[in-house]
């Protein structure tokens, strides 16, 4: 077995270190949002203290990509300030709002900057994951255990919810869940709810697959390989899936004669695109059918989020969130969905201000991949990221998000990635 030792050094490093490698002790006591919505202003507070003392290190640089994320973010608070003041929400709406912001889509930028700007090791990032993806493969085999025991999965809803936050499920602690439709159990593990462990499961796989060492790698893509199964998230298991060999055999994935490959593949798919199409479409219908009422309530927040963004509030959104109607079963408006939320929250401005950056950035990250191992992998974890835009809200799930987003701030520097330019 290969071994390779990975020490954190500096004390930003060492924050992201114990931030991954302890999220199941944090989540033990339901202090998980807390810590995930707090450690990149932690960060953020080390690095100006670190440059007014020290001054700037050479490979400290803000890409202009990272300043279009740093505008963005700005545009997305002004529109929640000026929707405020249409609204007459109040100053404690206000407020409540701002701090929402900064522990939501401020984190965005916020992570981009970091990745960007300190001197953090690709390789601490990759064994934190997978430590933490192999913790996750323990806790999946205790819990499975439980669960077949008939051991009750819920434990407690941590006292730290009177901090505050999105809802009761980011401060519960449990083994597991159900499926109300199915009355199967139904893991989300660290997540708020199951379909976010689909989620973290693709982002586990992409990092564990670029670990050096052979236990940690076999025990991470395990563990994420379970993630992804337990949580029974449709999306989550079709990523999965189309994931496994882009990350198993990324390199030959950027080889030139792949291209040779797929020009031979191409003309036989469009010979047999009819029976694909037709075998492809039978596969997602019955994905959907497996849980008809959580696609019939996606589908009309989606449909009520648009026509009272249309209607109401086009240009600044309404600034906050709204309980739905009964036959929503009162989700919120905007919920499971950042592009109808962002409309329905912050209007077509807040819509731009995530668009843009987000274009740019895929662009880039495709166009560098070929050459860059760093990109090839922060390309693969924003097209993740951009699939589940449209089931969840990344807003909300940004606090567990903040590994994926750091390596892509990593990539969008130059002199970290491995492409330099004057």
């Amino acid at each position: 077995m290969t071994t390779h030792t990975v020490n954190p050094t500096s004390t930003e490093e060492k924050l992201v270190w114990y931030g991954l490698t302890l999220t199941y002790p944090f989540f033990a006591f339901g202090g998980l949002y807390i810590m995930g919505s707090l450690i990149g202003w932690m960060i953020f507070a080390i690095v100006l203290l670190r440059w007014f003392v020290h001054g700037k290190d050479e490979l400290a640089v803000i890409p202009n990509i990272v300043w279009l994320w740093i505008i963005g973010g700005l545009f997305m608070f002004l529109a929640l300030l000026v929707a405020h003041l249409n609204w007459d929400l109040g100053l404690a709406k206000t407020i409540k709002s701002s701090i929402g912001w900064a522990k939501g889509w401020a984190l965005l930028p916020l992570f981009f900057f970091l990745g960007a700007f300190v001197d953090i090791k690709p390789k601490l990032i990759i064994r934190a994951v997978c430590i933490l993806s192999f913790h996750t493969l323990i806790f999946a085999v205790i819990s499975f255990i439980l669960y077949k025991a008939g051991v009750n999965g819920d434990l407690f809803v941590s006292p730290l919810q009177v901090i505050g936050g999105p809802g009761e499920s980011f401060f519960k602690v449990s083994f597991f869940g159900f499926n109300p439709e199915t009355g199967i159990g139904r893991w989300r593990f660290f997540t708020p709810w199951a379909p976010a462990a689909g989620f973290m499961a693709c982002l586990f796989l992409i990092f564990s697959c670029q670990e050096k060492d052979t236990f940690w790698k076999t025990t991470a893509i395990l563990g994420s390989f379970l993630m992804c199964l337990l949580s029974q998230s449709r999306a989550g298991w079709a990523i999965y899936i189309a994931l496994l060999p882009v990350c198993l055999f990324s390199k030959n994935f950027r080889n030139p004669a792949w291209l040779v490959i797929f020009g031979i593949a191409i003309p036989v798919i469009l010979l047999y695109g009819e029976p694909v199409y037709n075998w492809l479409n039978t596969t997602y219908l019955d994905l959907k059918a497996s849980r008809p009422n959580s696609t019939r309530v996606r589908k009309t927040l989606e449909a009520i989020a648009w026509q009272r963004w249309e209607s109401e509030a086009p240009i600044w959104g309404h600034g906050i969130v709204e309980k739905g109607p009964k036959i929503v079963e009162a989700m919120p408006i905007g919920s499971h969905h950042s592009w109808f939320g962002l409309l329905f929250v912050k209007g077509v401005v807040g819509f731009f201000a995530l668009v843009i950056p987000l274009i740019y950035t895929s662009i880039y990250l495709l166009w560098h991949s070929l050459k860059s191992k760093i990109c090839y992998h922060a390309a693969l974890m924003l097209a993740v990221i951009i699939c589940y835009s449209f089931f969840e809200n990344l807003e909300i799930l940004s606090f567990i998000l903040w590994p994926a987003l750091l390596w892509i701030g990593i990539s969008l520097n130059p002199l970290k990635s491995g492409e330099h330019y004057a």
